[in-house]
């Protein structure tokens, strides 16, 4: 049943409540650390406790900002108390030090935001000995040579609130901060999370909850201490960026499902937030509140808070596949972020005016993203957002990478989860599993499925996007975010493939060059679905209809004849079975000819399917696609340059 705009509010604040009561339980005898059940991660029982704490506590930051101070749980009471024993030395519960734990560097960031939030009412009212206290244990990230990503910015809040509290701060380290994250930006309001490879190549949701949010932040903490101009250059960024990012959010309330970290889940919503709460969004007040309540919904409603009140590790269930070796059992609160609008007033407008639909379902839509290398299409009918992706890959472009399912498929929606069986370096995770939906593959004469990381990124423009990458089988196949071990490889011929999107319909494109007689045969997978049953082939064509009501469809149009759909257990985020239709060759791949498919997504199969043509402009491909309205849309699919150096060492040569 619909809310009202304050029943809205006090839904917000209910939801908050419960979080923060749930985990009291969990913690030490003075507040100091909180350990909650499940799998710890690498950073070991005392990180994964302090992490318990920070990320709560600014959840109770923003709960208190915007009550004025109104507290009826004793939320700053209770921190308070954690505070103090946290922070001291002779205290069984005190926090890790930096040096003993890496990711006491990220927690310190959530304190430095709660406690700059909260001053009047924590902060003012420590006993001084705590107060420096606190200090002397944010001090040693003074001249910290922070990891260049997005832990830059832990650094940079923590000395400006430093700074503003008498304590440690070193102006080289602002301006570093600064400077590198000015190199990082792609343009058109998008960051990249660090530059790999000197590329830009980093792009998931740590666009909203980190490089936006950080800066910004930082910014409000030093209040008239800030550069000059700093804060006007970030929030021209951020409107900019949350265009895009509105686009992202599927009729059902789900951000896209891609990236790491996806555990965080609607801390997709820090932009969003951030944007009314530094008066920066294109969003009119309703739909920021909309696309917020409609997002935390999504997630309580689907199973991310358990029986106990306590936020799951997984996406709707809980589900180890999307968790990285830094996930611990607390690592869900970062979801705090996605409650920043309780910091903003109650008489503020994302709180009283009417809610209004979201980007999705006010008409269907097609884009091109230049700085990811993504088009988009959502579609009215359904609600459903997808993303046709040939730019960002989180990969070294000079070495080969075993595949991860978050950034190397071709495709990513709000509906449908890659399949991720697990990464093995996290506990409880599975063994690698072959690159199947959204893949563009080789099999070899065994049936392994070939890599795709790192991709070149050729073209975007209008409704097509084309990249090309080196087909590779990795001797451990192991994958993690930051690339996997070094191993040993086997190198194949290279793959160009381009995209054409317009609704639920994308034309895939691929040519295969190289050394010929190898016997591969190509595999163009679709979008995995939730299934309830065992799904069938139908013919030609590879049908998979989800436990959700979507259908996932593959054709193949040319080259492409053998169709099939291939079935997994615990390996989709979605369900506990999952199914993707495929299209191969028939037998070897033909090299240097086009072979091309037709992939659907959407809540019913296409009552028609655009036209393909396929011709040559020498040594370049071309496939022209005619859509039902008349439209035509080419994708170029250029041959590799004979003469250009060969990027990797080859010591195994397919």
């Amino acid at each position: 049943m619909p809310r009202t705009p304050a029943e809205d509010r006090t839904h917000w604040e209910r939801t908050a409540d419960r979080m923060l009561l749930a985990v009291r339980p969990y913690a030490t005898d003075g507040h100091g650390l909180i350990h909650l059940p499940g799998t710890p991660s690498h950073n070991g029982p005392r990180g994964d406790g302090l992490e318990g704490f920070a990320r709560t506590f600014l959840l109770a930051a923003f709960r208190l900002a915007g009550a004025a101070g109104a507290d009826p749980h004793d939320l700053a009471g209770w921190y308070a108390a954690g505070l103090a024993a946290g922070t001291c030395p002779k205290n069984p519960e005190r926090w890790p030090t930096f040096a003993e734990c890496g990711q006491a560097k990220v927690e310190a960031a959530s304190v430095a935001l709660a406690l700059h939030e909260t001053r009047p009412w924590i902060w003012d009212r420590l006993d001084p000995k705590v107060q420096r206290r606190v200090l002397d244990w944010l001090a040693p990230m003074v001249g910290d040579q922070m990891p260049g990503n997005n832990w830059i910015w832990f650094q940079a809040v923590t000395e400006a609130f430093a700074r503003t509290a008498g304590g440690q701060w070193r102006q080289q380290d602002l301006d570093r901060t600064i400077a590198l994250t000015d190199g990082w930006y792609a343009g058109e309001g998008w960051y990249s999370d660090g530059l790999t490879g000197a590329g830009h190549r980093n792009f998931d949701h740590y666009n909203g909850w980190a490089m936006h949010l950080y800066p910004l932040w930082f910014c409000r903490v030093l209040g008239d201490a800030a550069p000059t101009g700093l804060l006007d250059r970030y929030r021209q960024r951020l409107r900019r960026f949350l265009l895009d990012q509105r686009l992202l959010v599927g009729g059902n309330g789900s951000p896209l499902i891609q990236g790491r970290s996806l555990t965080y889940r609607h801390a997709a919503l820090a932009s969003v937030w951030t944007g009314a709460l530094f008066d920066t969004t294109p969003l009119a007040p309703g739909e920021t509140r909309a696309l917020a309540t409609r997002m935390l919904d999504h997630f309580t409603d689907h199973g991310a808070v358990a029986a106990d009140g306590l936020l799951t590790l997984g996406w709707h269930r809980p589900f180890r596949g999307v968790l990285q070796s830094y996930s611990g059992p607390a690592s869900p609160y970062w979801a705090s972020k996605g409650f920043i609008g309780l910091a903003l007033p109650p008489d503020h407008p994302v709180w009283t005016e009417e809610p209004t639909p979201l980007a999705v379902e006010q008409g269907d839509f097609e884009r091109a993203l230049a700085a990811p290398g993504w088009l988009v299409s959502g579609t009215a009918a359904d609600g459903v957002v997808r993303v046709v992706n040939h730019g960002g890959d989180h990969a070294d472009p000079a070495r080969p990478h075993a595949d991860d399912p978050g950034y190397a498929r071709f495709a990513y929606s709000t509906h449908t989860a890659p399949e991720t069986p697990g990464d093995p370096t996290v506990p409880g995770g599975s063994a690698d599993a072959d690159p199947l939906d959204n893949a563009v593959v080789l099999l070899d004469a065994a049936g392994r499925a070939s890599h795709r990381r790192p991709t070149t990124r050729i073209s975007i423009s209008g409704a097509t996007a084309v990249s090309r990458s080196r087909a590779h089988w990795p001797g451990d196949a192991t994958w993690d975010v930051f690339g996997g071990p070094d191993t040993d490889y086997v190198l194949g011929p290279w793959i160009t493939v381009g995209s054409a999107l317009r609704g639920p319909v994308e034309v895939r494109a691929v040519r295969v060059d190289g050394e010929p007689g190898r016997g591969h045969v190509l595999r163009v997978g679709g979008w995995a679905l939730a299934v309830d049953g065992t799904p069938e082939d139908t013919g030609a064509a590879a049908r998979v209809d989800g436990a959700d009501g979507l259908v996932s469809l593959v054709t193949g149009v040319r080259g492409l004849p053998n169709a099939s759909v291939v079935t997994r257990t615990d390996s989709n985020a979605l369900g506990a079975a999952s199914a993707t239709p495929v299209v191969a060759t028939e037998g070897p791949v033909a090299h240097g000819t086009l072979h091309t498919a037709l992939i659907h997504l959407g809540a019913a199969p296409p009552s028609t399917w655009p036209s393909v043509t396929t011709r040559a402009e020498g040594t370049t491909l071309l496939a022209d696609v005619t859509w039902q309205d008349g439209t035509v849309d080419t994708i170029r699919l250029p041959a590799p340059d004979p003469a250009a150096p060969d990027p990797w060492k080859d010591p195994h040569r397919a």
